[in-house]
């Protein structure tokens, strides 16, 4: 790192010209980023965790959080490996948060909760029947695609060779599906 004023390697360099790539709804760049990051990012949520299953709910979740908020990631506050596992460890630790409250409600509550005390419940609820909803909408290939690269963690190669499709055909798949995703996502946001 000595050779480099700025305290930064050509990863975090990298890291950084695809999070701008992301911002502009580059879906190549989102799955780029995502293979170079994601062992970072499921390895925040399951240290935190110690839970298989729920790491990769946070994970997806913090995937969908990056998806949404590249625009408002700031170099100059720090690297995007720190930037993509802050957002990871504090999905985890709010998942954590979610379980420990719930049980102390299960234990401490009466059997019929407060209306306020399901809101939190019902709108993750809701949040992921958008995203499966988001995910009907696609078509097979692009749909499978994605589940196997962000859900089971495959490369593209690795998800052409499982699909038995070529190459390119998986990453234009990924990259059309990621993107109608994004777009499902913010019409219902907005």
């Amino acid at each position: 790192m000595a050779n480099n004023p700025e305290g930064r390697s050509g990863g975090d360099e990298q890291l950084q010209f695809l999070i701008e790539r992301v911002s502009t709804g580059d879906a190549e760049a989102f799955a780029l980023l995502y293979d170079l990051t994601a062992p970072i990012v499921f390895g925040v949520a399951l240290k935190v965790l110690r839970e298989r299953s729920w790491a990769e709910d946070v994970t997806q979740e913090a995937y969908l959080q990056i998806l949404g908020q590249a625009q408002r990631f700031d170099p100059s506050e720090g690297t995007v490996t720190a930037w993509v596992a802050t957002i990871a460890h504090r999905r985890a630790v709010d998942t954590v948060r979610r379980s420990e409250a719930r049980r102390r409600r299960e234990r401490n509550q009466p059997v019929t909760p407060a209306s306020d005390e399901t809101s939190e419940p019902v709108l993750i609820l809701d949040q992921r029947r958008r995203v499966n909803a988001a995910l009907r909408s696609l078509s097979d290939l692009q749909r499978e695609a994605i589940e196997l690269a962000y859900l089971e963690g495959l490369t593209y190669r690795e998800v052409a060779e499982h699909l038995d499709k070529p190459l390119g055909t998986i990453k234009t798949r990924m990259r059309d599906g990621l993107m109608r995703l994004r777009s499902i996502l913010e019409a219902e946001s907005d």
